[in-house]
């Protein structure tokens, strides 16, 4: 799987490479579409997901935690999660807007935060006047539901889209992914596969949040222990007894895990995601991008293997 280099830091360089991905992704998916929309009378989306996540610092705590925070307070108080491993600077809604070419037809910025959202619709008001722009407060999930039942309509046929979901956590469930098999519809997906998934996933298979494990993954109990855990028997004392244990370099599991589910919805999956480090050299998320169009995924293939 492609690597940002060792040494680079949290919110620091790797997050440059990786809006660096995501923008010349954009910009090579906007140039082979303007060759052909007008022909087939293509109208295009950009929808991010969680377009006002984390870019002001000064956000009301209240709104913050308004959001998924039940769960990650929970998390946060068993050292299974690290706030400062969220401090993701989002840039992308400028560099999607700024492209110096034709652009999408609409571009949508959800966000839970409601302070988030009209930050991020008042630093974006210069675009107004060249862009339609449609900014959402509520639940991604909620509203990728209700974009992937118009992109499975008549009218939806006529669209293409691209999407990026770029959350923290594990907000995305996996049944918002799967309804969107079938259709024009490109995705980039930030998967947090060390800083929240492998934590969850905890060394004795107890599996305290396996219903969050369930959602995201889009899998039953038993299919997710066979991924992530073995059986061994071992002799003591009082005789034999099974010991489970946690599988070898469950990170990368994990990432694989989500790319062969990607690869039961979309018919073309990137093999090696972007990889993206902290500060101590540890993996916590895996960029990873899905379509049904082989070309795109050649070209998010060699945007990344440039990294």
């Amino acid at each position: 799987m492609a690597r940002i280099k060792k040494g680079q830091t949290w919110g620091g360089d790797w997050t440059e490479e990786k809006l660096n991905a995501f923008s010349k992704y954009v910009n090579a998916y906007l140039t082979i579409m303007n060759k052909y929309r007008d022909k087939y009378n293509w109208k295009l989306i950009y929808f991010d997901g969680f377009a006002g996540s984390g870019t002001d610092q000064h956000a009301p705590e209240i709104d913050d935690k308004a959001n998924d925070n039940l769960f990650l307070q929970e998390l946060e108080s068993s050292e299974l999660y690290v706030p400062s491993d969220s401090e993701v600077y989002k840039g992308a809604a400028e560099r999607v807007l700024s492209v110096q070419q034709r652009g999408f037809d609409i571009y949508y910025f959800i966000d839970k935060n409601e302070y988030s959202k009209l930050s991020l619709e008042e630093r974006l008001s210069r675009y107004k006047s060249t862009h339609t722009l449609a900014f959402r407060c509520g639940d991604a999930n909620d509203m990728l539901q209700k974009m992937s039942e118009f992109m499975h309509t008549t009218q939806g046929h006529k669209h293409k889209a691209l999407v990026l979901l770029d959350p923290f956590g594990m907000q995305v469930s996996w049944n918002s992914i799967e309804n969107f098999k079938d259709t024009g519809t490109d995705f980039w997906i930030l998967v947090p596969t060390g800083v929240i998934v492998n934590r969850l996933l905890d060394k004795k298979g107890e599996l305290r949040y396996i219903d969050k494990l369930k959602d995201f993954f889009g899998l039953n109990e038993p299919e997710i222990r066979s991924h992530f855990y073995q059986r061994r028997h071992e002799m003591t004392l009082f005789g034999e007894t099974d010991v489970i244990e946690k599988v070898k370099e469950p990170i990368g599991k994990i990432a694989q895990l989500y790319l062969e589910r990607l690869k039961t919805v979309f018919t073309h999956v990137i093999p090696e995601p972007l990889v993206l480090y902290n500060n101590t050299n540890v993996p916590i998320y895996h960029f990873v991008f899905a379509s049904n169009n082989e070309t795109a995924v050649k070209i998010a293939k060699e945007i990344i293997g440039k990294k």
